[in-house]
């Protein structure tokens, strides 16, 4: 299809060639009416990710270790059927391909440093305390005679 938008890009420069994205299209369930018995609107879209060149080998060892509970034999499979017409089922499976890939190969966040609380805060929260408790103690009326 020469209509297509891609290429698809993961992050940065880095994008999916169409050569290897490998595309399969079968009946799709849902709405179509007469049409829908005789389309192959259903888009199913496989990447090989373990023998992928397109994306940076740290990138690729990333992906396999986050998407090893979704991969086949290295594949990544993505399916879309929830549009009537097989060139958006194809946009919309490209495109969540590569927002899955986008997410697999983040860097993993910065690790926390843990910080102490200033020993002015403390006291000063501890000082409140005791003013509070003060004051309540002040209401009861065990002083009046």
């Amino acid at each position: 299809m020469d209509g297509m938008s891609g290429p698809y890009v993961v992050r940065g420069s880095v994008s999916l060639p169409e050569a290897e994205l490998m595309w399969r299209f079968s009946r799709s369930s849902g709405p179509g009416g007469q049409h829908v018995n005789t389309s192959d609107s259903q888009a199913e879209l496989r990447f090989d990710l373990a023998a992928t060149k397109a994306l940076p080998e740290v990138w690729k060892q990333r992906a396999l270790e986050r998407l090893a509970g979704r991969l086949v034999d290295g594949v990544v499979v993505v399916r879309a059927s929830e549009h009537r017409s097989q060139w958006r089922n194809r946009e919309a499976a490209a495109v969540r391909l590569a927002a899955l890939l986008a997410e697999a190969t983040a860097p993993p966040p910065k690790s926390r440093r843990p910080t102490r609380i200033p020993r002015g805060i403390n006291e000063r929260r501890l000082r409140q305390k005791k003013q509070r408790s003060d004051t309540k103690r002040g209401r009861s009326g065990r002083d009046w005679t």
